[in-house]
């Protein structure tokens, strides 16, 4: 997670996978001030993919759970995609076929453009659970970030997985335990 203030609000940036479930969003937090840089699951998007787009799938979901038997849902409401009709999948970024849609390019550049707009100042990269299995989408950039600008703070809870380059130890926190421990 990234955090900044801009115009006198808290700005955060997620890649966690528990945060693809809209836990921020059910906190409070407005839409347009989270950047899902490894997808949502509110998203379905094509399995191909055929094209870059997502579609919103909160009401089909809760059909399947209201018509749900034995733990099976009914054949037609299995999502095909509406370009190809080939079945849709969750968005989320779990290997080469994730859709980065207009959305998501726009979450991007308001996230670049926080970034843009604080270089220099003191800021928290913050990460809550981050591991290394894609570290280039957070995990790399903060450190470098956190490298370039010597009043930035690089801060890692992670269970197991707590640790920054020799580079950057003077200016992080890296705590080695539990999350839910530490927030307590």
């Amino acid at each position: 997670m990234f955090a900044g203030e801009m115009d006198g609000k808290l700005w955060f940036c997620t890649n966690n996978t528990k945060d693809v479930d809209h836990c921020f969003q059910k906190a409070g937090f407005d839409k347009k001030r989270l950047f899902y840089t490894q997808g949502d699951y509110g998203l379905f998007q094509c399995s191909e993919p055929c094209c870059q787009e997502t579609f919103d799938n909160e009401a089909v979901i809760r059909e399947m759970l209201e018509r749900k038997k034995k733990m099976k849902i009914p054949t037609e409401l299995i999502p095909i995609c509406p370009q190809c009709g080939k079945p849709m999948t969750m968005n989320l970024r779990c290997d080469d076929s994730f859709v980065e849609d207009e959305g998501w390019h726009r979450a991007a550049e308001r996230y670049e453009n926080f970034l843009r707009t604080r270089d220099g100042q003191k800021i928290l990269f913050l990460e809550l659970g981050v591991g290394y299995n894609t570290p280039v989408i957070i995990k790399y950039p903060f450190w470098r970030m956190t490298a370039k600008n010597p009043n930035a703070v690089y801060a890692c809870v992670n269970l197991g997985q707590a640790d920054c380059p020799q580079e950057i130890e003077r200016q992080s926190i890296c705590i080695n335990s539990d999350i839910g421990s530490v927030i307590e």
